[in-house]
């Protein structure tokens, strides 16, 4: 597969690096790039991109570049832990929080901020600007209005009262046909991995390459699935086996995924290396 190298980065320093200090030398996570075929002058553009965008600061070490996540990076990468880890399973309580802004015209970059936002949170489009999520994201809605002045974003709950109209109101702001199907082609690909001997056999390096891959599909169903509580879903809905299927191939995978990536670096993992194998499977 080909690989993309602000993924891997991404990637890497949410499963492993950060445990590691959350910082990397430019030769080790160089190092690390090389085992998904990324050459170092392309490690070396991606890092210095990144480091402008405020992932990254830099400092020297003698001869060598260290890098360093920011704070704010830290937070995102918990944040989007919390959302790969960590699966809504709430019961539907019959109402949905609503989201909507107005915003001038002239600000189309704050529109698409705000697109951005709503979708990380697993808000669905109803309209051009009206958003709608199954959960009780009332808090999260009015952080967005205060992360973007530009913008009125106002925060509302409401509810049809009837199940069959939910699930219609469902349908038309996710398409869930085709994040069904998307669910089980993931299946499909990945169940034969899921061998905890198999696994357990595999030398670092692939082991790594397997994990890598699984997490970087499952990611991206996170901007796509709103976790619809039980009542809500389609019939057969496949989003709980696939999460299971990520869990447990993760799991099974971590030992000697982050053994190599230990190996490479030169020093262990620091006590947060285990987090990644503890998924709660609800």
């Amino acid at each position: 597969m080909q690989w993309k190298p602000r993924a891997v980065i991404l990637d890497l320093f949410g499963d492993y690096l950060r445990y590691a200090g959350s910082e990397v030398k430019l030769a080790d996570i160089t190092a690390l790039l090389a085992v998904f075929d990324i050459e170092a002058a392309t490690v070396r553009v991606n890092l210095s991109r990144l480091r402008k965008e405020g992932w990254f600061t830099t400092r020297r070490v003698g001869r060598e570049t260290v890098y360093s996540l920011t704070p704010h990076m830290l937070e995102i990468l918990d944040d989007g832990r919390e959302r790969i880890f960590r699966r809504r399973d709430e019961a539907w309580e019959g109402r949905w929080t609503m989201a909507i802004y107005q915003v001038p015209e002239s600000e189309r970059a704050v529109r698409e901020q705000l697109r951005k936002q709503l979708a990380w949170h697993g808000f669905g489009q109803l309209s051009p600007s009206t958003w709608m999520s199954p959960h009780d994201l009332m808090a999260e809605v009015r952080q967005i209005g205060i992360e973007n002045p530009l913008a009125k974003v106002d925060a509302l709950w409401c509810g049809t009262g009837n199940i069959q109209e939910d699930r219609d109101l469902a349908t038309r702001c996710w398409d869930l046909d085709q994040l069904g199907h998307d669910y089980e082609h993931f299946i499909q690909s990945y169940c034969t991995l899921d061998n905890q001997a198999v696994n357990a056999a595999k030398d670092g390096k692939t082991a790594l390459l397997e994990r890598m891959r699984i997490i970087g599909d499952y990611r991206r169903f996170l901007f796509r699935d709103p976790y619809l509580p039980r009542d809500l879903q389609p019939e057969n809905w496949p989003s709980g086996e696939a999460y299971r299927l990520f869990g447990a191939v993760h799991r099974q995978l971590g030992p000697a995924a982050t053994d190599f990536v230990s190996s490479t670096l030169g020093h262990e993992i620091g006590p947060g290396r285990e987090v990644a194998a503890e998924v709660g499977i609800r």
